[in-house]
């Protein structure tokens, strides 16, 4: 069965370019939602700001292939939640962030979505500056609007253009792993799949030790690496130790950095959890130039080690 729900992810180009990449969708079509009026404004209109329309995308999707926490969860990965009226460059209320529904009955699958992207906020970046409401009217956009970056792929997109090879290798890994059960068989092909996507530098998996004392390598891809790290040691250790992601910039300046090879420059250290909420492992990523990571990285690569 077909169902919709309204997503107003600032402006529409990308938002519409990444949903209809989304696996379960059938349809996604850029318009203008929640205005102040009844019949349907242009763009021009619209970005004068006193119509109360934001852009937003309507997406089409089945529910046996996708759901609907899943596409609110994706929604978060392309917006910056605590941003008023803002996203990337482009600023006014037309760009506004929000979930529109238009079952009332969807508000309890939709809230706990909110409710993980708070916590996973904390104190660090303020409220969520993200609506959620019943849609009120929705108006298809243009038709120069639609497929926008199809149509030019060098046009603007204030969504991060890695964003969307993250999406691609989310969707391959999760049907890759499907049916297979045994851990290291999953670290191994998610190394491999990361590693041929994302061409880093050295991409692999330390696995907590059996007396739960040490990290152990586990399966990986690239140039030698060190055997075992301890608690709390290195970049690894600290991920380990503090059960949160850790992005390093440029090793050199990370207190008690770990150099299992030279050439490593900057890195990204996510935990994986098992079933009982334990730290089980770590998902390491090393790159040779500094700055290669940053929070875009860390919060997909949380999704791909919560596969595993």
């Amino acid at each position: 069965m077909n169902k919709e729900i309204y997503f107003a992810a600032g402006c529409f180009w990308g938002a519409q370019h990444f949903f209809a990449q989304v696996l379960g969708v059938k349809e996604a079509t850029a318009g203008y939602a929640n205005g102040h009026r009844a019949e349907a404004p242009t763009y021009e209109e619209v970005y004068t700001d006193t119509t109360g329309f934001a852009e937003t995308v309507k997406v089409v999707y089945d529910e046996q292939k996708t759901s609907l926490q899943e596409l609110v969860s994706l929604f978060f990965e392309i917006i910056d939640p605590t941003s008023v009226n803002r996203q990337g460059g482009d600023v006014g209320t037309r760009y506004r962030t929000g979930v529109y529904y238009t079952d009332a009955a969807e508000r309890a699958d939709i809230e706990p979505v909110f409710a993980q992207e708070r916590n996973r906020l904390g104190e660090r970046s303020g409220e969520l500056a993200v609506q959620l409401e019943p849609l009120r009217n929705f108006f298809p956009a243009e038709e120069r609007h639609q497929a926008y970056l199809d149509k030019n792929p060098g046009g603007y997109c204030h969504v991060p253009l890695k964003t969307f090879r993250y999406l691609r290798l989310f969707q391959d890994l999760r049907l890759l792993l499907e049916g297979e059960s045994d851990a290291v068989a999953r670290m191994a092909n998610t190394a491999a799949l990361i590693a041929e996507r994302m061409h880093f530098f050295w991409t692999g998996f330390y696995r907590v030790s059996p007396d739960g004392k040490e990290l152990v390598l586990g399966p990986f891809q690239g140039p030698a690496a060190c055997f075992r790290i301890g608690f709390g040691k290195g970049v690894c250790g600290t991920a380990w130790k503090n059960r949160q992601s850790v992005v390093v910039p440029d090793v050199e300046q990370f207190p008690g950095h770990i150099a299992c090879s030279a050439a490593s420059r900057s890195e990204i250290v996510v935990p994986v959890f098992g079933k009982s909420a334990e730290v089980t492992a770590v998902l390491d990523i090393d790159s040779t130039d500094i700055g290669t990571f940053d929070d875009v990285d860390a919060r997909w690569l949380e999704k791909l080690a919560a596969l595993v």
